[in-house]
């Protein structure tokens, strides 16, 4: 039979992966979030992505004949939907009316320390003191960022305190999902959680779409797309299984990868200025959750083994 320790240990090389994966998924969200609100009612481009998301749960979940969660199960489930599928979604969309995706990804720099902080709430978690420590020299340098970025209209704006709540809904909505993934396994947990909240979704785009009818660009619907498919949808498959095998608050660092490339594909794509303070900020965000990576976390063996069965 092979060693638990064994087991373990190629299970969280596999969560890092897939991991990885969700993290290149998800580096593109801001970038297209920002091209889609430019000629999309921000309201419809949050919730509008979350209906054609519920639709492809929906047909998903009958192709496999998942079977329905227990009723403990569809309250987890009710705390993921309200912070991937309806929080994060429509606060980065109210942000980046007036945020660029460059600004956005510095702030969002901030969300694997958050995420680890819910690990402990949700998914029993238990990262070394230390690890608290480089968490919170993060969010002090994020704050730092925030000061600098808005001094020059003398406070920090809406946008940023959007971003913030994104980040704090977000890696609720992580914590929970990976956690409950470990039962239910990442695609299903994240299709019942779109399924869940598509009555609402659905209200929520419709009256958005009957009071600002959708009129955009090939670029902007392709923007919209992408969020549809990839960032509300296929990117959790992969992030979900992530977090369930390789543990929440140490797979979660992974994303201290992601504002680097959500920088890189501002620039690419938008043709965004990267200002040196929002390079600065970045590094010593990074720097700081990176030491987090250092540190032992344990989390319940047995969830992280039940966790690779799905």
């Amino acid at each position: 039979m092979e060693d638990k320790d064994n087991v373990t240990r190629r299970k969280a090389i596999t969560g890092a992966g897939l991991g990885a994966l969700g993290v290149l998924a998800f580096s593109m969200s801001l970038p297209a979030t920002r091209v889609a609100v430019e000629h999309l009612d921000p309201w419809f481009v949050a919730f509008g992505r979350a209906v054609g998301a519920g639709l492809l749960a929906v047909a998903y979940l009958a192709i496999v004949r998942a079977p329905r969660p227990s009723r403990v199960q569809w309250r987890r489930l009710a705390v993921v939907a309200l912070g991937v599928v309806a929080g994060f979604p429509m606060f980065t969309s109210l942000a980046l009316q007036t945020s660029t995706a460059t600004h956005g990804a510095v702030v969002i720099a901030l969300l694997p320390a958050v995420t680890a902080g819910f690990a402990v709430l949700r998914a029993r978690e238990r990262p070394a003191p230390a690890f608290w420590v480089a968490g919170g020299a993060g969010l002090v340098a994020v704050l730092a960022f925030l000061g600098l970025s808005g001094a020059v209209s003398g406070a920090v704006g809406p946008a940023d305190l959007f971003l913030l709540a994104a980040v704090a809904l977000c890696g609720l909505g992580y914590a929970e999902g990976g956690a409950l993934s470990r039962e239910l396994g990442g695609a299903r947990t994240i299709c019942w959680a779109l399924v869940l909240a598509l009555p609402f979704t659905v209200a929520i785009a419709g009256v958005a779409a009957a009071y600002h009818p959708p009129h955009a660009t090939a670029g902007a619907w392709a923007g919209f797309g992408y969020l549809t498919v990839v960032s509300m949808f296929l990117g959790f498959f992969a992030w979900y299984a992530g977090l369930a095998r390789g543990g929440v608050a140490r797979v979660g660092q992974i994303q201290l990868g992601q504002p680097v490339l959500t920088m890189s594909w501002s620039a690419l794509l938008l043709h965004e200025h990267v200002p040196a303070v929002a390079l600065v900020a970045a590094v010593a965000v990074l720097a700081c959750v990176a030491a987090t990576q250092r540190l032992r976390s344990t989390a319940p063996a047995a969830a992280i083994l039940t966790g690779a069965q799905h």
